[in-house]
C-alpha cells in the first residue's frame, strides 16, 4: 500500500496476520486501562483477554476485512538491512461499511502502534490509510467519528491534529 519514511509499510490485513495482530489487539486494549480511568480499569481490561475473546475477535476482524476489505490496515516493520524478518507494530480499523449505519458516519473503531514507533509518522501514515478508506465508503454523514478517553492526552492531541473535534458525549454504564 505505501511505505513510510522509516521503512514501514502500511498495507491491508491478511488472515496470515492475526497472531501478531493479536499481540498489537492486547497492547490497545492493556494501554486503554493503563492511566486512563479508576484503579480497576487496567484489571477490567485485562480480565477481558481471554482466550475465547481472542478467538472471537478475530474471527470479528476476518468478517470485517472479508466484507470490507481495507477497513484493517496494518504498520509492518522490516530488519534494517531490508532482509529478514518482519514484525507488525500497528494497526488502524475503520468499522466495515455496512456498520457506518452505527453513527451515520465512518467510525475508527481502533488505531494503535507500539510504543517504539510512536512520533515516528507511522501512526500518520495509519490514519492517512484509514481515513482514505472511510473516504471510499457510502456514508449518511461524511465524517468519521471515534471513542478517545478524556484522560488520553496523547491521543486526544493526535486525533486534533487531524481535526476531529467533540461532537456530542459518550457515556457508560456497568450491565
Amino acid at each position: 500500500m505505501s511505505e513510510t519514511p522509516g521503512g514501514v509499510e502500511i498495507r491491508p490485513y491478511e488472515t496470515s496476520d492475526a497472531d501478531e495482530f493479536w499481540e498489537l489487539k492486547r497492547g490497545f486494549e492493556l494501554g486503554i486501562g493503563e492511566g486512563t480511568g479508576g484503579d480497576d480499569k487496567l484489571t477490567t481490561y485485562e480480565a477481558k483477554l481471554t482466550e475465547d475473546y481472542r478467538t472471537r475477535y478475530l474471527s470479528w476482524v476476518e468478517r470485517c476485512t472479508s466484507e470490507d476489505p481495507g477497513c484493517v490496515v496494518v504498520a509492518e516493520a522490516t530488519d534494517a538491512d531490508g532482509e529478514g524478518d518482519s514484525t507488525l507494530v500497528g494497526y488502524a480499523f475503520a468499522l466495515p461499511e455496512e456498520m457506518t449505519f452505527i453513527w451515520d458516519a465512518a467510525v475508527l473503531n481502533e488505531l494503535f502502534l507500539v510504543p517504539e514507533y510512536r512520533g515516528t509518522g507511522v501512526a500518520d501514515a495509519l490514519m492517512d490509510a484509514v481515513l482514505d478508506h472511510a473516504r471510499s465508503q457510502d456514508l449518511p454523514l461524511d465524517r468519521m467519528v471515534l471513542d478517545v478517553d478524556e484522560a488520553n492526552d496523547r491521543a486526544r492531541a493526535f486525533y486534533s491534529r487531524y481535526g476531529f473535534d467533540h461532537w456530542g458525549e459518550l457515556v457508560a454504564r456497568d450491565l
